[in-house]
């Protein structure tokens, strides 16, 4: 990407430089004359760093040509044949996930996969609430009193040292499969899958905890097939393939780059959704009333926040029942319960978010590197979607501290952390952590969680700012929004919008959708809805057409103001993705607003986009 400003926008009222994607006419050129793309499809992935060769495993990736090995993962290959020593000899497997959706999803798998093999598991998510992220002593006896031999930890583990060396000593045997960044050594587990490891040389650093687990049970799948498993005990195969959908749903909702193999996973386990054989899933599109054809949105917007809404109110189990039972009536029974959890969560959220936001304001922590804010009154299982939104708004890597209480009028922090490009706050818990501050920690370098004693707060506010601030160097994190190309309204097409889904997507994080500015346009209608969303009629300067955008929590904002300033109100650029609204019977472009500016003259509208004038 050029750094080249887009339409001399050096602020915009999301407090942003617009810059301009970066294009390789000449690539696009060879790429239009061996593959016969649009000019721009071609334009867009010589932007998004896609180079001759791999264009058609980007576009259309498939399983037999793009799936990479499971055993170029280091620790694979004992971990596998070992599970599989487990399956043989009957041996008591208990799965312990995470609570959030790469959790659920890899326990679901893991659980489907397992009882497929006729060794149907025992199943521990940690409670958000009362046992916070990761394994736990007590987690580890409860299990052993159960029965349990091995115990297979997804999504967490990676950081255990002490933990995993208990389950050691009750003779538990556990095998990880993460994704989380590890410190400088490996703790005692049996075995320990983790493209992140430092001597992993897959280069599958993309995956999520879920398309790990996948690739372990891939690998397992291989082992019992080479030992004759399934002709000694007349168990089918189970269809691996079928169950991409599930990895699909926890590949977007964890936010890892959609690149490499995830983009197979997601492209494939999206089209696998439609026809879906996971009671669960069916149930949960059928409370959520979406339908195919699936999209990233869907997992990420609608799916997704409601199996994370169990473990938000201490029903933390929920999400990885619902994507394990095999009727679609009880699928049903708990697709309601996270649904009507998930109302719940909306109405804490927004209340705890102004609280948050008062606090910043009031006490100018936005001038810090870090925002770092709590209150012992707020929920601990929101504190992660509360970060998100102060890091929207502010810009600035966020922490927000929630407390749980640990009886006898104990309390004990329970931390979240988003970050923005350039800032890596999962290194400064892992310090924080080894300096004692924090008594647990870690995550990936855009987010990540913390266990703190209400005591060290002031102590973790002055370690992460002077950690921050150290990584950073003196520069500022670079806050700009990504400019793909220019419009007009009446350019915005039907077409343009589904080639864009149809050939680029799907997007997600890593390959964001593209935005493309309204120049200059006037609001012709404006207001509010929802839960502070502002909905406004847009046409171009010159009049003609109007289209629909909406700006999602906005009100109260200075990109919302200025919409909510309407007919009154002067000429704006609009920045933001395309969408097919369909909900009338008849398909139309509205925009999602990511940003917006105001002109600064009418030279400052021209520019040297290549789809500038598109449509």
């Amino acid at each position: 990407m050029t750094d080249s400003l887009f339409l001399n926008i050096e602020r915009s009222l999301n407090r942003a430089r617009w810059v301009m994607a970066g294009h390789d006419p000449d690539l696009a050129a060879r790429m239009r004359q061996r593959y016969g793309l649009p000019d721009i499809v071609a334009q867009l992935l010589t932007g998004r760093d896609v180079d001759l060769e791999q264009v058609e495993s980007f576009l259309n990736p498939t399983l037999r040509r793009d799936f990479p090995d499971p055993l170029s993962l280091a620790g694979m290959e004992g971990a596998a044949a070992h599970l599989a020593d487990a399956v043989e000899s009957g041996r008591k497997i208990a799965v312990f996930a995470d609570f959030d959706v790469d959790g659920a999803t890899s326990a679901g798998l893991l659980t489907r996969f397992l009882r497929a093999l006729g060794a149907e598991p025992l199943l521990y998510i940690p409670d958000r609430l009362s046992e916070g992220y990761g394994p736990n002593l007590q987690a580890f006896h409860t299990l052993k009193q159960r029965g349990a031999d091995l115990v297979i930890l997804c999504d967490c583990g990676t950081t255990a040292h002490e933990i995993l060396a208990g389950a050691r000593d009750i003779g538990l045997e556990t095998i990880v499969l993460d994704h989380h960044e590890p410190d400088s050594t490996l703790p005692p587990a049996t075995h320990l899958v983790n493209p992140k490891r430092t001597d992993d040389l897959s280069g599958l650093r993309m995956l999520a905890a879920c398309g790990v687990t996948f690739m372990m049970c891939v690998a397992t799948n291989a082992v019992l097939r080479a030992r004759g498993f399934y002709e000694r005990t007349g168990r089918a195969e189970p269809v691996l393939r079928n169950w991409l959908d599930i990895v699909a749903l926890g590949t977007v909702c964890d936010m890892v780059p959609l690149t490499g193999v995830n983009r197979l996973f997601v492209r494939r386990g999206l089209e696998q959704m439609a026809r879906t054989e996971i009671p669960g899933l069916k149930a949960l599109c059928d409370v959520a009333r979406i339908k195919a054809p699936f999209t990233p949105y869907h997992a990420g917007f609608a799916l997704g926040p409601r199996i994370n809404a169990g473990s938000r109110v201490h029903k933390a189990d929920l999400g990885a029942r619902l994507l394990s039972v095999d009727d679609y009536e009880s699928a049903l029974g708990i697709a309601m319960i996270l649904d009507e959890s998930n109302e719940k969560r909306k109405a804490i959220q927004i209340d705890m978010t102004a609280q948050a936001m008062d606090q910043v304001e009031s006490r100018g922590l936005d001038q810090h590197p870090v925002i770092v804010v709590s209150d012992p009154s707020w929920h601990p299982g929101l504190a992660g979607l509360v970060a998100g939104r102060l890091k929207e708004v502010y810009g600035k890597p966020s922490c927000v501290t929630a407390f749980a209480d640990m009886g006898g009028g104990v309390l004990e922090g329970r931390g979240s952390g988003r970050s923005v490009p350039g800032v890596n706050l999962a290194a400064a818990f892992l310090d924080a952590r080894a300096e004692e501050i924090i008594i647990k920690g870690g995550g990936h370098a855009m987010a990540g969680g913390y266990t703190i004693a209400p005591e060290r707060l002031e102590d973790f506010r002055a370690f992460v700012c002077t950690h921050v601030d150290r990584q950073l160097a003196g520069r500022t994190p670079a806050v700009h929004t990504q400019i793909d190309g220019i419009l007009s309204v009446r350019g915005a097409q039907v077409e343009l919008v589904r080639l864009l889904s149809d050939c680029v997507g799907p997007f997600g994080e890593g390959h964001p959708e593209p935005v493309f500015v309204l120049p200059a346009v006037r609001v012709r209608k404006a207001d509010i809805v929802g839960d502070g969303h502002v909905r406004v009629m847009v046409a171009d300067s010159e009049g003609g057409s109007w289209m629909k955008a909406m700006a999602f929590r906005s009100a109260g904002t200075d990109l919302g103001r200025a919409l909510l300033a309407g007919p009154t109100g002067a000429p704006l650029h609009l920045a933001g993705t395309l969408k097919i609204d369909d909900w009338s019977g008849q398909e139309k472009v509205e925009m999602h607003i990511r940003d917006a500016a105001f002109p600064e003259s009418e030279s400052s509208q021209k520019s040297d986009s290549p789809f500038r004038g598109i449509g």
